[in-house]
Order: C-alpha cells, then structure tokens, then sequence
C-alpha cells in the first residue's frame, strides 16, 4: 500500500519533518509519497509556497521504492504556465491536482476563510466550487490525480456540509469525463473517512467515475502530522474496489496498481 498524500514542513501548514514520515510509514507497513503545497499566487505572499530546488536538494537522498517525490499544485486559472513549467523541469513521481482557492466574480477565495460563504447560499457557493474545478481540470492537464473532490465539506459553516452527487451531478460529472479523457486518476481523501454517512455519500461519486469509464484512483491520508500517515487507506482501497476502481500509486509519473 501507499499513501500518496502526506505534507512535511516545505508545506506552511506542516512541521512534520521527513524522518518522521519514513517512521511512521514503516511502522505503518506502507510506502509514502510526499506531497508539499505549492499554491502559486496565493493571496498572502510566502504562504503554502516553497522552493522546488531546496526541496529535491533535500529530498533527494531519501527517494527510494517506498519514499516517493511529489507535489500537490494549488489548481487556478491565473497559474496554468507556471504550474506547467514546474511540471516539466522537475522529475516528480506524482503530481496530485487540488482546488483550494475558488475564483469568482474576478475574485480569490481561501476555502478554508470565511469571505467566500458571506451573502452566498450553499448551491451558489458549491456550485462555484465546482465549476471552479472543472475549469481547473480542463486547463492543468499536467496533473495525474484530482485531489479531495470534497475538500470543502471540511470547512464550509453549513449545517450539512456534504456534497450530494444528486444535487450536483451534472457538474460533477463534466469533472469526472474531463478526468476521463485525459486518462487521470481522482483521489480517494481519507481525511473524512472517520464520518460513516460522509463516506457513504461521496461513494456515489466514486461510482459514477466508473460508470462513466474511470478506472484508476490514489488514496491519501493528507497527513499534516506522524500520527496520522496512512489513516484508512485500508479501508479506502476496499472503497475503491466496491466501485470498480483499481487503487494506483505513481512512480515517474506512472500508475502501478496496488495489489
């Protein structure tokens, strides 16, 4: 198994350092991938940024069959050829797609604040979550896997945060085709797997992915923290086979499936 989602402290919200990370994974019986923040343009400057040189220079010692180099790239439209020329110049195993900040109205939101949700009702701020991803996915052709499809059921101030496929499906599945046709992976996010009735809802999703002819995902505990590397991707790769997908890590940009 592989956890193809883990943060050390290149990433602005992480202290967890490297060493670390090989602990807990052989602790945990699994390879690692690291997957540090670059979020070019984000609206504080010097924050969930790093610098690319440093971290190979640093990193590179360590790589190995069970320690892999990634990146998670904040996805934007305003980033595409800056995403893409680091893409290019750097030898990643894994370059993982996220949607943390929402464009709208000419105008930058952190998920994770609060300005995003003033004066909005919950299908005015999920639809422009989506649709700020679609378009993401469309241009940033250069990731392998779309990460956390629900990252914001983390932190939207909604009595149900949820995303339902029902109440969505016909942007979610533009997502899911775009995915489709350039052959990528969608993340299975174990970071709300504790949630029993989130996990049931977002399965939907995972199914239509299949349906409509996906056939690969990567699972990641996003682990910001030792303790938390490798929480429930056990469970997640039976996840993955209850919908019909085959759980993948990358390895010099090419799936291996997990047996």
């Amino acid at each position: 198994m592989f956890d193809c989602h883990i943060h050390t402290n290149f990433s602005t919200d992480s202290s967890m350092n490297i060493e670390e990370v090989i602990k807990a994974s052989r602790n945990n019986n699994i390879g690692a991938i690291i997957t540090d923040h670059l979020d070019i343009n984000y609206m504080i400057p010097g924050k969930f940024i790093f610098n690319v040189d440093d971290y190979f220079k640093k990193y590179s010692s360590y790589r190995n069959e069970k320690l892999l180099l990634g990146i998670e790239m904040g996805m934007r439209p305003d980033c595409i050829e800056e995403n893409r020329e680091i893409s290019k110049k750097y030898n990643f195993d894994f370059i993982l797609g996220s949607v943390h900040v929402v464009e709208s109205n000419g105008s930058y939101y952190d998920i994770y604040g609060n300005d995003f949700y003033e004066g909005k009702n919950k299908k005015e701020v999920y639809e422009a979550y989506l649709k700020c991803m679609l378009q993401c996915v469309r241009e940033h052709d250069y990731i392998d896997s779309l990460s956390h499809i629900d990252y914001i059921c983390r932190y939207a101030p909604y009595s149900d945060s949820n995303i339902y496929y029902d109440e969505y499906n016909e942007l979610i599945d533009e997502i899911l085709k775009e995915l489709i046709l350039r052959e990528k992976a969608i993340e299975i996010n174990t970071r709300r797997f504790e949630d029993k009735k989130a996990v049931a809802i977002l399965k939907k999703i995972y199914k239509r992915f299949n349906e409509l002819g996906g056939k690969i995902v990567t699972i990641g505990s996003d682990a910001h923290r030792s303790e938390n590397v490798g929480n429930n991707i056990h469970i997640a790769k039976e996840f993955a086979e209850e919908c019909g997908l085959k759980a993948v890590y990358f390895k010099e940009r090419k799936p291996i499936v997990l047996e």
